[in-house]
């Protein structure tokens, strides 16, 4: 099967165990901006420099330069048939990226996996996990600013995506299997619609 989606949600929505069983359910790479980023900076090559100038300051590497990443990833021989894109886009200006980056590839998103949950689930979660690892600056003033902050900036693009008619929102809330079979029942059931 050849699919290319988005998967977005909320830190410790469950995103990236879901991600996983997603690319193994669909035979799809999984494109992340991290590990893009991480691949470009241990090469030492010319992206890989301006985005480590960025990050060493610890301020976030700029969209233009995010979205060479992007392109030079996604015309790789592996993604060629498929991918789950996580992490990008963050915001409107990258959404019209990529519609670009596909659209130069001939190819364009097959839908955008939006894992939904609630936020005082999601600080309980993520609040726990610190505890688990140790992490005392996790603290809930701080995770209650990622999540605000990843629904002011994410929030723009759920609303265009869902106007485009691409969004297939499922609940995260639940155990790992549970919320995989939903996703699986959704996924097929959009895909299903559009046949």
């Amino acid at each position: 099967m050849s699919l290319r989606f988005v998967l977005v949600g909320p830190p410790g929505s469950g995103k990236g165990t879901q991600a996983r069983a997603l690319t193994e359910r669909f035979g799809v790479p999984a494109v992340s901006t991290g590990a893009i980023f991480r691949a470009h900076t241990r090469a030492g090559d010319e992206l890989g420099r301006l985005a480590d100038s960025y990050t060493s300051r610890g301020e976030l590497v700029p969209d233009d330069v995010t979205d060479r990443m992007v392109a030079a990833r996604l015309s790789e021989e592996d993604v060629a048939r498929g991918f789950l894109l996580d992490g990008y886009p963050r915001n409107l200006h990258q959404v019209h990226a990529l519609d670009d980056i596909l659209g130069g590839l001939g190819t364009a998103l097959d839908f955008v996996l939006e894992i939904t949950a609630d936020d005082d689930v999601v600080v309980q979660r993520l609040l726990g996990r610190a505890a688990d690892e140790g992490r005392k600056d996790d603290t809930e003033d701080v995770i209650r600013h990622r999540i605000a902050l990843y629904h002011q900036t994410t929030e723009p693009l759920i609303a265009e995506y869902r106007a485009r008619r691409i969004l297939v929102s499922v609940d995260g809330i639940g155990d790992v299997d549970e919320v995989a079979e939903r996703i699986g029942r959704a996924v097929a059931s959009f895909l299903g619609s559009r046949a």
